[in-house]
Formats: C-alpha cells, structure tokens, sequence
C-alpha cells in the first residue's frame, strides 16, 4: 500500500509540474474526451500525446477509447487551480514568497488527498484552513480510505447497488493482487471494504479480473444497507432493475441480452428454467430472497464458469458473481458419458500414490460406494473452456495427511485424465 501510495504522490507532483499534462487534465476536467479530440484541441503529436497520457499514471481512466479523470486525477485539478489562484504577494518578496506558498500549499493539498483516499484519516486539520482548502475538504470528504485503484468499485455501489455511500464510513481492510497462472495469467485484484454508519456496519468484497468486476459480496454485520433510490417491492423487479443498471455500468452486449432476457419473466414466477440463443436462465425466488443464474450453453453443453449469478437475500444483493466477460468455448464436443469417466477414474486411482509425513502412501481401498461423478467444464492453459467430469472416489477411512477421498479430473471430449488429487470430504 506505501508503494502504491507514493507512485500515485510521484504521479500527481510531476503532473502538475509538467504544463503539457497540466492542460491535458484541464480539458479532460470539462468533458471526457477521444484521443483524436485530445490530439486536435492540444496540437501535439499521436507520440507526444501517447506519452504524456501514460505518465499521467491513475490520475487518468479509459474505457471504450474515452478518456476522463479519475478521482485522484479531480484531486489534481482542484490542487492545481487552487496553487494558481494564490495571492500574489508584494513584488520585491514575490520570487520567494510566491513560490514557497506555491510549493508548501501544493505539498499540503495533495498530501491530504492521498492521506485521506488511502487510510481514512479524518479531515480536523482542515477546520481552521482557507475556503479553499475547506472548499477540497467537501469535494473529497467521501474518498475516505478508498485507493486510487477503485473507482470502479465506488462506481458499482453508487451506480449499480444504488447504495448511499455518503452515509458510511470506508475502511480498507485488505487490497491484494495477483496473476492467476490457472487463469491464462489473468491480473485478479481483491478489495475488502468495512462500511459503517451508525445504524448499519457491513463488509464489502469487490473481485477484479482483468480490471473487470468478477464478484462483489456484501457481507452485513448490523442494520441493513442505506440506498439513495426506494427499492423495488418485489424482489424480482429490484433483480431486474439493477441487472440493468449493471449492463449500464459495463456496457457489454451479453448483460443487455440477459437484462432484456430477464425482463420477460413474470412476477409470479417462483422457480423456472428458460433458454434463449446461448444463455440459459434459472430464476428461483422465495419470499424477498432468489437465485438467478444465466449460464453459457452450446451445443447442449453447460459451461457454468461462463456464467452471471445474482443472489439476494431479504430483498438485498449479497453477491454478483460474472464469469461470461473471461473466458471463451474451447469445445463443445462430449464423447465421454458419466458412467465411463468413473471407469476411467476408478483405473486411473490404480498405483496412484501421496506423500504425508515424510512418507509415501500407496495402499488405500477405494469404495465402490458412494461415489459422486459431476459435469464442469474447466480450462486448458487458458482461459477457453473444454467439457469435463470430476468424479470423487472415497476410501473405507482416513489415511495420514487427512485424506478419506480422491478426486479424478476427465476430459469429456478425449477421456484424458487432467488430474489426481487427495481431497479431505
């Protein structure tokens, strides 16, 4: 987090020193603008503009080939014009004066902005500066312990869950980031927020993979969430207005297919199963709480990975899980049956061995019951998608390293085994 923080610092001080960015996040403080926009309003050229764009680091987003700031990027702009907006003092101490004003009011500024954003320190100090500082104070009071990686995250609450977030207060818990090898080196970010008020306290989990949301997850400890909108009495209509919302917040064709999929299922629907093109949709409500799936079918082939849920829970979301975004079919093809992937498995068990405790256990006994044998597609080095079994074999007891049961891996397309593993049931 210090790491992330003094690049983001760095960011901002050579930003604003630099005039050629400064205009940049003049003109993107106005309006969101294209790169051909930028190129004709800065008359500077496709390189020149290149470079500035990617120095200017968080300060800036872009989706879709749209530019714009991001909330630390605002958090310069407001600097910026303050510094420039100084008195100027008398002519024969200007030199000095001026520019340690300048320097000491700009360190401050932006020290305060990142302080704030990244460790949810409150703003007491302020209470006796200028109306300007009072004025940043107001603008930035909710970026509260958020980082400068997560506005997408704020956005989703705001936009999407349509929760109040002026009502909280924002801690980060944790902010880890990975590349998944078992996901074609996917980047995979994982925030926990802490949100409290003073009649509501819940945990907020966002997962980004490839800089796209992949789960969020609210997790509620006392009261129940704040929104700014009245919600939905039926939790059906409030599961299809905020897909919606969510088809909005992304903007990709496959959530509005399953927005408008799911726009046709009635009210009095408590349990149903429909397939329209490559979506299959599985609703199930009961009372304020339901389950909503929409997953990925080729060929008469599930792919559950490729999939959206949505579960709430005494009218609230509790978690959105999108898998359809990462990956892609690989096969469709099933020439393997349930029945012969657990022939295959139960062969390929034979000499299997494992190490526990410094020694190799080889002799075990496989039951022939119970046995569980399931479909799900899994990847190949990759991110695309190839129809498999994972059958479950259990053993008559507990064998050293905890292990009472092995779990075989078939492709279903070649019969292949993927993999053996000891699994603990």
């Amino acid at each position: 987090m210090r790491d992330a923080k003094e690049e983001i610092y760095s960011t901002m001080f050579s930003s604003l020193k630099h005039p050629a960015r400064r205009k940049i996040l003049r003109i993107l403080s106005e309006k969101p603008l294209t790169f051909s926009e930028m190129l004709e309003l800065l008359g500077v050229s496709s390189s020149n503009l290149t470079y500035h764009l990617e120095s200017l680091g968080e300060l800036i987003t872009q989706e879709n080939g749209v530019y714009k700031l991001s909330t630390f990027g605002s958090a310069a702009v407001s600097t910026m014009k303050i510094v420039e907006e100084a008195p100027e003092v008398q002519p024969k101490k200007r030199l000095s004066l001026s520019l340690k004003w300048k320097t000491v009011l700009a360190a401050l500024l932006i020290g305060l902005v990142i302080v704030a954003s990244m460790s949810a320190l409150q703003y007491g100090a302020l209470n006796q500066a200028s109306s300007e500082r009072d004025l940043l104070q107001s603008e930035y009071n909710q970026l509260l312990a958020w980082s400068a990686t997560t506005d997408k995250a704020i956005n989703f609450l705001q936009q999407v869950t349509q929760i109040d977030t002026s009502h909280y207060q924002a801690t980060l818990l944790s902010n880890t980031v990975e590349q998944r090898s078992d996901l074609g080196g996917a980047l995979e970010q994982i925030m926990t927020y802490s949100l409290t008020s003073s009649d509501s306290k819940m945990d907020v989990v966002f997962r980004f993979r490839n800089n796209q949301l992949s789960r969020y997850q609210i997790i509620l400890l006392e009261g129940s969430p704040v929104y700014t909108q009245p919600q939905p009495y039926s939790v059906l209509d409030a599961a299809k207005s905020l897909l919606g919302r969510f088809a909005t917040y992304e903007d990709t064709s496959y959530l509005a297919n399953m927005s408008s999929m799911l726009s046709l299922v009635n009210n009095s629907t408590q349990s149903i199963e429909i397939a329209e093109g490559n979506i299959k949709l599985n609703v199930t409500i009961s009372g304020d709480s339901a389950q909503i799936l929409m997953m990925c079918t080729e060929n008469g082939v599930d792919f559950s990975p490729k999939s959206l849920s949505l579960v709430f829970e005494n009218h609230d979301l509790t978690q959105l899980t999108d898998g359809w975004f990462l990956f892609t079919i690989g096969s469709t093809t099933v020439n393997v049956s349930s029945d012969k992937a657990l022939e295959l498995a139960r062969n390929a068990v034979k000499g299997y061995s494992w190490t526990a405790n410094g020694s190799t256990v080889s002799n075990f006994n496989v039951l022939s019951e119970p046995v569980s044998v399931i479909f799900h597609p899994n990847t190949k080095n990759s991110l695309a998608l190839y129809p498999q079994w994972t059958v479950t074999l259990y053993l008559d007891k507990v064998y050293p390293g905890g292990v009472n049961s092995i779990t075989v891996e078939v492709w279903a397309d070649t019969g292949e085994i993927s993999q053996i593993k000891t699994t603990n049931s």
